[in-house]
């Protein structure tokens, strides 16, 4: 597999590394910087086009499970994960994960290229320019059924586009659950946990009968990269939430918004 370069994996590793980083500091999961990353190294790696897309939001989640659990514990210590809250959130997101996974896993290649290009715009012009009033905290504990289907809109989101689901699951725990910003932050980690294994296997399964002689590969999800990238997402995610609590968010939060557009441009168009 050319995908085993010396120059290839350094530069695979490396952005491994970023994402984790990002997953850990803004409780996105880190899948929208891994998705871009693998949509290049698989086709590089000769996977048949049409499997490509399939395979890079698959492969994502799978690696997305164990970041977020190393997210999760980081924000468990510093007391920002509500586990009653969890337990509704997590409900939803498993069932929206299946209803997303299994939907991306119907539609063409083209398409879902385009639609992750898409949704990539529109983040980084939300981090930009979509600042909304947030309303007071609520210290009360939120409503189950106001919870579950924040899960399930996190949860499809989270499988759909092969990314962790907190750039849709933090904003509204913000401003439906009125949760205060870290608990939000805490709870999504948790919440991506679930969306993203349930996400994995049900991509795994619809992917049985069709990425059959891709190597290293069960259903939609390459093992190996997996493997790979996993460990070093694990470490920098806790590495994220130890600077979570320490700087200022603002300035890195524009900078990474550009980065999003720039390559939402790119997937779009096909450039």
């Amino acid at each position: 597999m050319t995908i085993f370069t010396p120059a290839l994996l350094m530069l695979t590793m490396s952005v491994a590394c970023l994402a984790g980083l990002l997953a850990g500091l803004l409780g996105i999961g880190g899948g929208v910087i891994l998705v871009p990353l693998f949509l290049w190294l698989f086709k590089l790696a000769g996977m048949p086009t049409e499997f490509v897309v399939h395979s890079a939001f698959a492969t994502s989640l799978c690696i997305i499970v164990p970041t977020a659990v190393s997210s999760t514990f980081g924000h468990r210590k510093r007391g920002n994960v509500a586990w009653r809250q969890v337990f509704y959130l997590a409900t939803g997101g498993a069932v929206g994960a299946v209803i997303g996974s299994s939907l991306a896993a119907q539609l063409q290649a083209d398409v879902l290229h385009s639609a992750f290009g898409a949704m990539q715009i529109l983040v980084g012009l939300k981090l930009i320019f979509f600042h909304p009033r947030l309303p007071p905290e609520d210290r009360r504990a939120p409503n189950p059924a106001a919870l579950g289907l924040v899960g399930l809109a996190g949860g499809a989101f989270s499988s759909f586009f092969g990314v962790g689901g907190g750039v849709i699951a933090v904003p509204l725990m913000l401003m439906v659950l009125r949760l205060p910003i870290h608990l939000a932050v805490g709870n999504s980690s948790a919440l991506i946990v679930v969306s993203a294994f349930f996400g994995t296997l049900s991509y795994m399964l619809h992917g049985l009968d069709v990425v059959t002689d891709f190597p290293f590969s069960l259903g939609y999800v390459n093992l190996l990269i997996a493997a790979i990238v996993a460990p070093l997402t694990m470490i920098f995610a806790r590495l994220g939430v130890r600077l979570a609590s320490g700087i200022s968010q603002d300035k890195m939060v524009k900078i990474f918004a550009l980065l999003l557009i720039l390559v939402g441009v790119k997937l779009f168009f096909h450039l």
